[in-house]
């Protein structure tokens, strides 16, 4: 495949992971979404149709790496490092893509959300908040849309679980989930991939809302940064590093396993 096949399918497929698993987290959490409260399940589930889906549509044009460290781990199983720099850029462009797609699909619901006084409070009252509070008020859930926070900050355990979770990840993908090739993701493989994704969720989801792949929060948060989203808090770049370093180590440390177990 070429660079500019690997850039394309990585745009296009990430855009669409996004579009669709930020969709179902934006489709619970915001005010006036006939999903509202739906929970958990739901988001896990749709996660993983998310994945399914964009790997489906992409694989053939790039292998639907759609996750850096999905690209690290083939890139140290392999020793290939040529077109790492091609997937990370198409990953990130597509991320953001996808989460300024989420924002057009609810822009009602954002608005609604986050000029709902029952949620973000009186203005007179939040004039004397001070940022912890506003964003400790309501800007969790929105910014959650996005991207993703521990429950227990923790850095020490935030950090291992986003690690723990990518391992499983990738993984799965160098054991079961890659093409003839080995370049990328096969059409049985995909399908393992995505139940693998909802399994984690399920299992390891809870303390920080398992990013296990840096694109899919970075690339959001930086556009939930962007966006002009009234009363919408911080992006809380404090905690960006970890669900970027996280998965990264996982994804090595998944390739380090495999070939000293399975090659």
């Amino acid at each position: 495949m070429s660079s500019s096949d690997i850039f394309i399918g990585e745009i296009i497929g990430t855009a669409v992971l996004i579009l669709l698993g930020g969709g179902v987290v934006a489709a619970v959490v915001l005010k006036r979404s006939k999903a509202q409260n739906a929970g958990w399940l739901a988001i896990t589930f749709g996660w993983g149709f998310a994945v399914l889906t964009a790997v489906y549509m992409t694989g053939s044009l790039s292998g639907a790496h759609l996750n850096p460290a999905v690209t690290v781990g083939i890139a140290v199983k392999d020793g290939d490092w040529k077109n790492v720099p091609v997937y990370f850029a198409g990953q990130l462009l597509g991320a953001m893509i996808g989460a300024a797609l989420v924002w057009i699909a609810y822009y009602g619901q954002f608005h609604a959300h986050l000029t709902d006084r029952e949620i973000v409070g009186d203005p007179a009252e939040k004039a004397i908040e001070g940022p912890h509070d506003e964003a400790k008020s309501h800007a969790g859930p929105v910014l959650g849309v996005f991207s993703t926070g521990p429950e227990i900050r923790n850095v020490w355990q935030n950090l291992a679980t986003e690690i723990i979770g990518t391992v499983v990840l990738v993984l799965a993908v160098l054991t079961q989930g890659l093409n003839d090739s080995g370049k990328g993701l096969g059409v049985l493989g995909g399908l393992m991939v995505a139940l693998v994704v909802v399994g984690i969720g399920l299992s390891l989801g809870g303390p920080t809302g398992y990013a296990i792949n840096p694109a899919r929060d970075l690339g959001p948060r930086i556009v939930h940064a962007l966006l002009p989203l009234p009363n919408k808090g911080g992006s809380d770049w404090g905690y960006a590093w970890i669900p970027v370093a996280g998965p990264l180590i996982g994804g090595a440390l998944a390739a380090g396993i495999y070939n000293i177990a399975f090659a």
